[in-house]
């Protein structure tokens, strides 16, 4: 398989502002250096493919309104493979979107679909995990979504229920999907730990460009029409044009509603390269380095003193001292601070539009 079919789909045109007051919906989450390690979660993503795909291959598609951060933020991506989306359409046609534009081009391209807002602890088992997955699409029907090896009862993420009784026989580490499962409440979440065929769904996809084009034909032909109709505009200065005229149309529904939940040939590839979407402040404490009383600090001038539990993150150079907390969150951005408990962030958003 020649590297050069290989391509990376980043979709980037998400509002999480879980992260208040470091996201907003001006700049959310993907957009921010939540790590403190001098790359926003975008960038990280992209960094993560560098040995998968050239840069003259990766494609962002986001909103219109994120367009100048995200073309500041990857100098190296292609100015036309940053794709705008004039509303927000869910997953599904921003997807159909790309993969048409990609098809034109390039009818043999290998795809990997991937949120720009994770994060992922072992890029070596990464990358090695993205290739044996392309390896084993490139040639076939297949699409094969990532299932993360579960290590807790989790209640926000959605699960797949893997067929562990015969692996693929040519790739002995992928295996059939039995179904999707929504997000579970706790009693349910435990029980799918119990069964250990239940792996959470990571939003990470793998197939070629004809089995999802095809796919998308098969089952969401409105939206294929669509995509056929742009089929002459692509790469001329009436893409946007029309597909700003055209976008909308489009049914506001995800991939896995569209696809995922309706094709036969879907697979998981189990996975455990230490995972996370980051979707709230209590996951980037668990992502992030602690101290011996379970602190996590990000920014370059705390101190703690009989606090446990916490999460500082304080990153604009502001001499920070806390002391005898237990369980908060600690976070300031320009000329706003929060200091609320880890068990009531569900809350954030409220206090701070009020």
């Amino acid at each position: 398989m020649a590297l050069n079919n290989n391509h990376i789909v980043i979709m980037a045109g998400g509002i999480g502002s879980r992260f208040w007051p470091m996201s907003t919906p001006q700049m959310p989450k993907q957009f921010i250096d939540v790590l403190g390690c001098g790359r926003t979660l975008l960038q990280l993503t992209v960094d993560r493919f560098q040995d998968i795909c050239p840069s003259e291959n990766i494609w962002v598609v986001t909103s219109v309104d994120y367009a100048d951060v995200v073309k500041e933020q990857l100098p190296s991506i292609p100015v036309d493979h940053i794709l705008l989306e004039p509303c927000r359409r869910n997953t599904a046609p921003c997807i159909a979107y790309v993969s048409w534009k990609i098809k034109a081009k390039n009818p043999k391209a290998n795809i990997v679909v991937t949120p720009s807002d994770h994060v992922v602890m072992d890029v070596r088992e990464f990358a090695r995990v993205i290739n044996s997955a392309m390896k084993f699409t490139a040639d076939s029907d297949a699409i094969v979504t990532l299932g993360m090896k579960a290590n807790r009862p989790e209640t926000g993420y959605g699960y797949i229920e893997a067929d562990l009784s015969m692996a693929c026989p040519s790739n002995k580490e992928i295996y059939r999907v039995d179904a999707f499962k929504e997000k579970p409440d706790l009693e349910v979440a435990r029980r799918y730990i119990q069964r250990k065929n239940y792996f959470w769904n990571a939003g990470i996809f793998i197939w070629n460009v004809n089995t999802i084009v095809n796919a998308l034909r098969v089952y969401q032909p409105p939206m294929a029409e669509v995509f056929e109709r742009m089929l002459p505009y692509f790469y001329t200065d009436k893409e946007q044009e029309m597909l700003n005229e055209l976008f909308p149309t489009c049914e506001n529904i995800s991939v896995d509603y569209a696809i995922m939940e309706k094709a036969e040939e879907i697979y998981v590839f189990p996975a455990s390269f230490g995972w996370s979407d980051l979707g709230t402040w209590g996951s980037l404490h668990e992502n992030s380095k602690k101290d011996a009383h379970n602190n996590a600090c990000i920014g370059n001038n705390i101190k703690l003193y009989e606090t446990r539990n916490c999460i500082i993150h304080t990153t604009q150079e502001k001499k920070v001292v806390v002391q005898g907390l237990d369980g908060y969150i600690v976070a300031e951005k320009n000329d706003k601070l929060l200091i609320c408990r880890l068990t009531e962030e569900q809350r954030i958003k409220d206090f701070a539009e009020e």
